[in-house]
């Protein structure tokens, strides 16, 4: 059946499942870490909330336009191909979509800057670079084996401790030119990491998953240079690292047993690891990424309630 406009820009481009639990998991901690500091502020947490997934998705239309752009008969993406080449959707309709997002995020981005200062737009141009440079650009960075890295430090450590800050920002008041002392807490960099971990995991498993299809239009992303076998390996060591974070608040931070919830998670993680594990063909690992997904927005949520308390 051929493909529909609406089809094309839910489950191919928007992708909920995909791009709003990885958007929503890092506001959530940091949101729960900020009521246990007495700093939580909803407003500004929710505009992070928002210009995080809009430079998310203007990252996922970049990769999308440059690979079409890039591989016009790109096998992987048959349906999308089908979509382009019948008028479905236009790459020039893709491109204004880029901007569009990235031109909405900036806009939110402006009022934070209102209510947090400066270092707000630090932030939001290096994410804006970070979305961009991973598929566009002359050395784009997931075709050669640092995507992994990208993803764990901007959807994890920077996504959180920039969510924690504009509260604490918001907060405190002022224009500050710079990160002032105590809006970002080195608890608040450590409360990424799960979700940094957690979300790379989804990198790894579409890694996987297009493996030989990236091999084949020469892209090294790190599964295509170290090999399934290795890159369950470090899907597994990136799942087993996230759980031990909860356990270092308990045990180091002063926090109660409550941050030990996302702990209850542990069988549904243990599960999706086990089937990324068995899976061989592109077929059996399409549902493992939004499988993933909620594994990272039910950690977060969990981990968010237990840090609060």
């Amino acid at each position: 059946m051929a493909v529909t406009r609406k089809q094309v820009w839910v489950e191919m481009l928007l992708y909920p499942a995909h791009t709003l639990p990885t958007a929503a998991a890092p506001v959530a901690v940091a949101m729960g870490l900020a009521a246990h500091d007495r700093v939580l502020a909803v407003g500004p947490a929710l505009l992070a909330l928002l210009a995080g997934w809009l430079v998310q998705l203007g990252g996922v239309f970049t990769d999308n336009y440059y690979n079409l752009s890039r591989h016009p008969d790109d096998e992987e993406h048959a349906q999308f191909v089908e979509a382009v080449n019948t008028g479905v959707i236009t790459l020039a309709e893709l491109r204004r979509a880029i901007f569009a997002t990235f031109g909405v995020a900036v806009l939110a981005g402006l009022y934070l800057i209102g209510v947090a200062g400066l270092p707000v737009l630090y932030v939001g141009l290096a994410s804006i670079a970070g979305a961009l440079s991973y598929s566009a650009g002359p050395f784009p960075l997931g075709d050669h084996g640092l995507g992994d890295p990208l993803f764990f430090v901007f959807f994890g450590l920077v996504s959180v401790g920039a969510t924690y800050y504009v509260q604490a920002a918001a907060r405190l008041g002022g224009f500050p030119l710079w990160f002032p002392p105590g809006t970002v807490p080195l608890r608040a960099i450590v409360a990424g990491l799960p979700v940094a971990a957690l979300t790379t995991c989804i990198l790894v498993i579409d890694n996987i998953r297009d493996l030989e299809y990236d091999r084949n239009k020469g892209e090294r992303t790190l599964a295509v240079i170290i090999g399934p076998r290795w890159s369950r390996v470090e899907y597994t060591a990136l799942m087993l690292f996230a759980y031990t974070v909860p356990v270092w608040f308990w045990l180091r931070a002063g926090f109660g047993p409550f941050v030990l919830l996302p702990c209850a998670t542990l069988p549904l993680a243990l599960s999706v690891a086990a089937r990324v594990w068995r899976s061989e063909t592109h077929a059996e690992m399409i549902p493992l990424t939004p499988a993933a997904g909620r594994v990272v927005l039910i950690f977060s949520l969990l981990f968010a309630f237990g840090l609060s308390r």
